[in-house]
This record gives C-alpha cells, sequence and structure tokens, in this order.
C-alpha cells in the first residue's frame, strides 16, 4: 500500500513517517502527483519520486521467492554497508549505488528493511507487472504557477492490470478511466518525543502533524478531500 493511502486509512507507521521527516513548518505544493490512465484492463500509473519505494515494496512482495533482472539505483548519503552493488557514483555527499544484476522480491525487501532511508530507484519486471523509475537522486517538486497547468508526474511508471493497485492511488471512484491527482502538505506542528535529549534522535523521531489537502480530477469530475494526521 503506498503511503497515501495509509494516511487516508489512518495506518500510520515508520514509512509514513519516512515520507515526512524532511519537511518542516509550513505549506508544500504539488507533492506526491499521480496520473492513472486506464486502456481497457490495463492501468499505466505515472507518480512523483515519492512513491518509488512504495512501488518497489509493492511488486516485491509479489515477486516473492522468483527472481528477475533489476537495474537502476539506490540513492542514499549514508554509506550502505554489506550491499552488493555493481558501481557507484557520488555527488555532493550524495552516493548512487548502481544495481545490474538478478535480485529475487525478498532480497529487495530485506534491502528496503535494512536502509529504510535510501531512495530504491529500481526498474524490472514480473509477471504482469512493469516497473521503471528513473536512476537518479530525486529532487523535490515545483509547484504550479498556473491554476489549469497539467501535472506532469513522469519518475515512476508502472504498467499493470493489477486494478487494485490502481485503486490504492484513486481512492474516490470504484471505476474511472483517466485521473490526476495532486497533494498540498500542510504541517502546522512539530510533535516530539518525551524524554529524548539527544538532538540527533529527537530530529529523527519528531512527528509531523498537519493535514493533507487532495485534489483529484476524475473522468473529468473534480473530487477534492483532506485528512489530518501526525506521522
Amino acid at each position: 500500500m503506498n503511503f497515501i493511502k495509509k494516511v487516508w486509512d489512518g495506518r500510520i507507521d515508520d514509512i509514513v513517517h519516512q515520507q515526512f521527516q524532511k519537511f518542516s513548518r509550513g505549506e508544500f505544493r504539488d507533492r506526491a502527483q499521480i496520473k492513472v490512465k486506464r486502456v481497457k484492463d490495463k492501468y499505466t500509473i505515472s507518480t512523483g519520486n515519492e512513491f518509488a519505494n512504495d512501488f518497489v515494496r509493492i511488486l516485491a512482495e509479489k515477486l516473492g521467492d522468483k527472481k528477475t533482472p533489476v537495474t537502476g539505483a539506490i540513492v542514499s548519503t549514508l554509506d550502505l554497508v554489506g550491499l552488493d552493488y555493481q558501481g557507484k557514483k557520488q555527488f555532493m555527499g550524495i552516493k548512487q549505488y548502481v544495481i545490474k544484476k538478478e535480485m529475487s522480491g525478498k532480497e529487495m525487501l530485506d534491502l528496503l528493511n535494512r536502509f529504510p532511508k535510501g531512495f530504491f530507484a529500481l526498474s524490472f519486471e514480473t509477471g504482469n507487472y512493469l516497473l521503471k523509475i528513473k536512476p537518479k537522486a530525486p529532487k523535490s517538486a515545483k509547484p504550479s504557477t498556473k491554476d489549469n497547468e497539467k501535472i506532469k508526474p513522469d519518475f515512476c511508471k508502472l504498467v499493470t492490470n493489477d486494478s487494485s493497485i490502481a485503486k490504492s492511488f484513486v481512492f474516490e471512484k470504484e471505476d474511472f478511466k483517466d485521473a490526476e491527482v495532486t497533494h498540498t502538505f500542510f504541517i502546522n506542528e512539530m510533535v516530539l518525543p518525551k524524554g529524548e535529549t539527544d538532538f540527533a534522535k529527537v530530529r529523527e523521531m519528531a512527528k509531523r502533524k498537519g493535514k493533507i489537502v487532495r485534489k483529484a480530477l476524475i473522468d473529468g469530475q473534480q473530487m477534492n478531500s483532506e485528512k489530518e494526521f501526525e506521522a
């Protein structure tokens, strides 16, 4: 399940917390952008970079013990000790570990759990799922300057006939053909851990409290909603 759907379902976990760690107080527009198009029984789901790890985890769980060719990069500011990689690039403190090998779903899940702060820009195929993620460090989305400007999420793309995945990204309407979604994060408060004096731990454990405003254009119909959260 992707982190936005988890927020809407009230299922906040450490993965959701990781998504909001980089935010301070304020308003952050045009985040977690989504575009879904259905042709017959095939869905093309295009998103911003925020969903990369979610996509990899969802498909890795479906892949299980089976192996498939995997290409791309795992991006981190940390040294990923013990990672088996095929090349390494580094710029301004950001490390890109090049991945080009066969991996099982369990192996990918293990890496996601071992390196939760890593950005998994991995592309692979399994069954009726084709995932492509740009193999580079993510950049913050730039807010639209025009109200009617179309969003262009193109960092991640999943092509599948699995309607359950598509509907976890577009959950306003049961049956749809075309959807565009964007979110604005309002962070109103930093909830600090009690009794912790180590500044580094306080910064890492602090929760963000506020609301998400979701704007969805589905088959030409505007459907807006909002959700308060603490993560």
